[in-house]
């Protein structure tokens, strides 16, 4: 339990020790492994993202105790297989730090931020190699959402240049693979429309890198604004009895334009 003058990671551990604890602790988390937890990190992370979207700094406070314990809780599931512990990451974390940062931390000159970026992918470059990793995407996350992924890899594809040199040749590809999903839908062949929908938003997620937008960013405020739109729908529907199901597909989407032009000449005020 939290003791005075104690640092406040200590409680942490603490409260995870006693959570694991074979005797009196709890049972969902001593059931719990790496694969089950692993989802709850994921979310974690996307909550953090969240209430920092919503500038909601109360919330954020909260999501990052959340984070961090999933942090403490992967550390001392290492720790009980003789693997590494909570000090072991953070001492991993601030060796990292330090090398990858010779300007800040050893003899270097000082740099400016684009130096940075290419001096960082040349030390995760010699990185790889001694994790023999030695392939340019060897390391870009598997578990990435798929958007974040497709840019980070184009994106480090791009660093050795192989890369569309203009964006015209994006908007180019862009609309080649348009054309393929429709031929594809037309004749029926569905599994091959799979493939060339994954293609077309492949040629997205590289057409969102070239203009430096954020492509999970860029659905997320798409996301929302489909949702806030909805809402006006759905409310003025029930101003006339109706819910969405009773309605027809002109009416609702009366109401969707309707919303639309109320939000473009509220923003142009």
């Amino acid at each position: 339990m939290p003791l005075p003058n104690r640092p406040a990671i200590d409680d942490l551990l603490e409260v995870m020790n006693r959570l694991r604890a074979r005797e009196g602790g709890c049972p969902w988390d001593i059931e719990q492994t790496f694969d089950t937890i692993a989802p709850y990190t994921i979310e974690e992370a996307y909550e953090v993202a969240d209430a920092i979207a919503r500038k909601d700094m109360r919330d954020l406070k909260e999501e990052l105790g959340d984070l961090l314990f999933q942090v403490v809780f992967h550390g001392h599931i290492a720790k009980e297989q003789g693997l590494f512990d909570f000090d072991d990451i953070a001492r991993a974390m601030t060796d990292k730090l330090i090398r990858r940062h010779p300007h800040v931390f050893g003899a270097e000159s000082e740099r400016t931020s684009e130096e940075q970026t290419v001096a960082w992918e040349a030390i995760k470059a010699e990185e790889r190699k001694s994790k023999a990793k030695h392939g340019i995407l060897d390391d870009v996350p598997i578990g990435l959402p798929a958007l974040t992924r497709a840019a980070k890899l184009t994106k480090r594809a791009a660093r050795v240049g192989f890369d569309w040199p203009d964006l015209r040749d994006v908007l180019a590809k862009l609309d080649e693979e348009t054309e393929e999903l429709k031929v594809e839908i037309e004749a029926g062949n569905l599994e091959n429309a799979k493939a060339e929908l994954g293609d077309l938003l492949f040629v997205m997620a590289n057409l969102a890198r070239k203009l430096d937008v954020d492509p999970e960013e860029a659905l997320r405020g798409t996301n929302a604004k489909f949702v806030r739109r909805f809402s006006v729908v759905e409310s003025a529907l029930a101003e006339r009895g109706l819910t969405p199901d009773q309605s027809t597909l002109e009416e609702m989407d009366a109401l969707w334009n309707e919303a639309k032009k109320a939000e473009r000449d509220a923003a142009s005020e």
